[in-house]
């Protein structure tokens, strides 16, 4: 999977792209992630990349211009899948389409800032719009890693044990069962006795059980679906 993230801030990226699964993935060659300043391709001396909208509203709008001409840049040397642009009006991003999109080959994902994108970006050139949660952030550039964090784990090879990735909450529309690890008691908290029973049938059954009673009483509406 290529990933081809376009931003004002490309700093943002050089932790979370170098850290934990993310970089592992890449070391192994499952990933690659290229982050392009939008700033190289401004016209403008002062490299500027937003103006104010017109009709007057307050605050600042993404122009058109480098956006698409770094969007073309990219087209000219490969094809995508699917080119993204992070909003808070966008489809909500969940798990299903996590695994649905972690089959891709190449993807972009345009950060929106400052208070958007010219209109015609979204109108024109973007495929497909995600939003990460119904609230604002100041930037595309966290529903940017976050969205990469989710596609990348799903990937094979991308974490030690893959049955882990399948067996996460919302997997199969339910929240996950309880984990639990050594010591077995632990200021007389003990671990529920099944799990040290060795019995895997009967401890496969627990956990779809406490799977069932947690997203019950958390999250009633993953059962609906």
């Amino acid at each position: 999977m290529r990933i081809d993230i376009l931003t004002v801030l490309p700093e943002m990226f050089a932790s979370p792209l170098d850290c934990s699964i993310l970089k592992r993935a890449q070391n192994k060659g499952l990933v690659e992630f290229h982050v392009h300043n939008l700033r190289d391709y401004s016209t403008n001396k002062h490299r500027k990349v937003d103006d104010y909208p017109f009709g007057g509203e307050a605050g600042m709008v993404m122009q058109v211009e480098p956006i698409d001409r770094c969007i073309e840049a990219l087209k000219a040397e490969r094809d995508y899948d699917e080119v993204i642009f992070t909003s808070p009006d966008g489809e909500q991003f969940d798990q299903p389409m996590a695994n649905r999109m972690s089959l891709l080959n190449n993807i972009i994902i345009l950060c929106g800032h400052y208070k958007g994108v010219d209109y015609r970006v979204r109108e024109h050139l973007i495929t497909k719009e995600i939003s990460i949660g119904d609230y604002v952030l100041t930037g595309g550039e966290l529903p940017a890693i976050i969205i990469s964090d989710a596609l990348v784990r799903l990937i094979p090879g991308a974490i030690g044990d893959e049955q882990s990735a399948l067996s996460d909450s919302f997997q199969d529309h339910l929240l996950a069962a309880p984990d639990y690890t050594r010591p077995a008691e632990y200021k007389g908290w003990r671990v529920p006795d099944i799990l040290l029973s060795g019995h895997e049938a009967k401890i496969a059954e627990w956990r779809h059980e406490q799977a069932l009673a947690r997203t019950r009483a958390l999250r009633p509406g993953l059962l609906e679906e």
